[in-house]
């Protein structure tokens, strides 16, 4: 069973942490930056990142998708909304906290023996195994460990960014969006929505939003590793 994965996440607010994370954080800008102005726009990147660390970010939707069957599920958070489970084009849409949503991911991967992702190894798989230590949660398959497919040994993690640009010897710009443009596969982006957005929705309780754009991003994967497989591998 191959089955791909995606989360998303968002940062904590920069106003909630102790002076002495603010600090860890933010002490070399000014002394690396040229100018106030400098200063401020880096000042302005770090808070907007907060969300790409899961040591100072959290994850608000979780989404995992069988190749084979074509169906999957979108775990996702929704502080005090009246949302209720549900059902659309193949995707359940589950209601849940962050660590029900890792508890239910490592479940899941638990009987999986191979894993599709896109930039899974440098961004997701270590946010799942952090948050999960967080938690308290064991996972059940390691994501990380053998980076070289012909390497691997029981559960496969086949990272496409690592396939595509052939472990990083490719110079050019990558991402889901411009290899979907490239080979004619709908990008969940080409809605107008990005993970840069994330955040915002986040804020404005449109936590639906998130879980639907989550879903794109699986079918988007889930398309281009069948390409992948059928001309490359």
């Amino acid at each position: 069973m191959a089955l791909v994965f995606d989360i998303e996440t968002v940062g904590e607010a920069w106003d909630a942490l102790d002076e002495t994370t603010q600090h860890n954080l933010s002490w070399y800008l000014r002394e690396s930056s040229k100018s106030e102005e400098e200063y401020e726009y880096e000042m302005k990147e770090l808070k907007e990142g907060m969300g790409l660390s899961p040591l100072t970010g959290f994850i608000v939707a979780i989404g995992v998708f069988d190749i084979e069957k074509e169906k999957g599920a979108v775990y996702f958070s929704a502080p005090n909304a009246e949302l209720v489970n549900s059902e659309a084009d193949g995707i359940k849409y589950e209601v849940m906290d962050e660590k029900a949503m890792l508890e239910q991911f490592w479940k899941v991967a638990n009987v999986c023996t191979e894993f599709v992702s896109f930039n899974g190894r440098g961004f997701d798989a270590p946010f799942l195994a952090i948050r999960s230590m967080v938690h308290n949660v064991v996972p059940t398959k390691d994501l990380l460990s053998n980076r070289y497919l012909s390497m691997q040994r029981g559960a496969a993690h086949v990272d496409l960014m690592d396939q595509l640009t052939f472990y990083g010897a490719a110079r050019f710009r990558k991402s889901l969006h411009l290899f979907c443009r490239a080979l004619g596969i709908e990008s969940p982006k080409a809605g107008g929505t990005t993970g840069d957005d994330v955040a915002t929705l986040y804020k404005e309780g449109k936590y639906f939003d998130i879980a639907r754009y989550n879903a794109g991003d699986l079918r988007a994967t889930a398309a281009l590793y069948k390409r992948w497989k059928e001309t490359l591998r």
